[in-house]
């Protein structure tokens, strides 16, 4: 899985890992999405696919069970 949301097209982001002693290593921040079936606001067609929590809570999205 990419790690792609399908709704607001978050990414995964990059920055580093900071230790007590001020030394960096590089890392990855990934998005939490997940698999569902969902269906757009007003839109009649459900699709599967990758949805950020952030997507599902705000209420972009409607969840097809």
């Amino acid at each position: 899985m990419a790690n792609i949301c399908l709704v607001c097209d978050k990414r995964p982001g990059f920055g580093q890992n900071v230790s007590h002693a001020n030394n960096k290593t590089k890392r990855i921040f990934y998005p939490n999405v997940h698999k569902i079936n969902f269906r757009f606001k007003g839109q009649r067609s459900i699709k599967r696919g990758a949805v950020c929590t952030k997507c599902m809570k705000s209420g972009k999205i409607e969840k097809v069970i």
